[in-house]
């Protein structure tokens, strides 16, 4: 069976998602030894040479987005995720967001297992401890919320069935809007894929999911390198005490871009 991770990569007006994915790839490789496909619309091979499949697509735009590192509204390429199934070279494959920072070898845990579908059910805040209940769910329902930042699926039934949910929201996006009281009008995977994960699992909410937590940097944490696969935050803490955390080999969500291509600048 062949392995490999797939990485999503279109640039907007102000993230360069393909030089951040292109450095995810090196670490894919060095802590999980597995191929890496990359799926974007760059067409500068210079960028490109780090990924062992360069899938051309073009970008769909699930709106736009403010974003707090940035201080600024861009848009947002991120509606592509649905067409992964289909678009994949490999019978196992491990998608990832081009933020998703891979600093040791705990996902081939998640390669390891039996199920066909796995993700995150929740996002807990490295600088508390906590998880990040607010973000955790959505709609004024508060549906519990899967992460689409990290998915590992097989080529089966199961998974094909999740992803043809999820393209069927994307398409009925305003429908589901409606139906889920989602206030955002903004598309996303996370979204679209708790939802298909609803339908699959005949609404008994009995996922597969990955069995820790999605470990997150909010965009307001000042991250920097330390060394190879070490990193420092600097944040502020609820009586606004200013904190400063250093951890190693840990994978985590960098939601601050902005943080996170300063980082990959230092050490390409």
């Amino acid at each position: 069976m062949t392995t490999g991770a797939v990485i999503l990569a279109f640039n907007n007006e102000e993230t360069d998602y393909v030089t951040m994915a292109a450095w995810g790839a090196r670490n894919i490789r060095r802590h999980l030894g597995i191929p890496t496909s990359i799926i974007t619309d760059c067409q500068d091979a210079s960028k490109l040479t780090d990924f062992d499949t360069i899938i051309p697509a073009q970008a769909k735009t699930g709106g736009s987005r403010y974003f707090e590192d940035y201080d600024q509204t861009v848009t947002w390429h991120n509606a592509g995720r649905t067409d992964v199934y289909n678009l994949t070279p490999y019978e196992q494959t491990l998608v990832l967001d081009a933020d998703y920072v891979v600093a040791c070898d705990d996902l081939r845990r998640v390669l390891n297992a039996s199920q066909d579908f796995m993700c995150h059910r929740h996002a807990l805040d490295l600088t508390t401890g906590d998880l990040l209940t607010n973000l955790n769910q959505f709609g004024d329902y508060n549906f519990p919320m899967w992460w689409a930042t990290v998915m590992m699926f097989r080529k089966s039934n199961t998974a094909q069935y999740i992803f043809d949910c999820m393209q069927m929201v994307q398409a009925n996006w305003q429908h589901y809007r409606d139906l889920y009281l989602i206030r955002q009008s903004n598309y996303r995977n996370d979204f679209a894929l708790s939802i298909a994960l609803g339908i699959v699992s005949g609404h008994t909410l009995q996922v597969d999911s990955i069995p820790w937590p999605l470990y997150s940097l909010l965009p307001s944490v000042q991250l920097s390198n330390v060394y190879q696969d070490s990193y420092q935050i600097q944040y502020t803490d609820s009586q606004n005490k200013p904190k400063q955390m250093t951890f190693s080999s840990l994978d985590f969500h960098a939601m601050g871009k902005k943080h996170l291509e300063a980082v990959i600048a230092s050490t390409s």
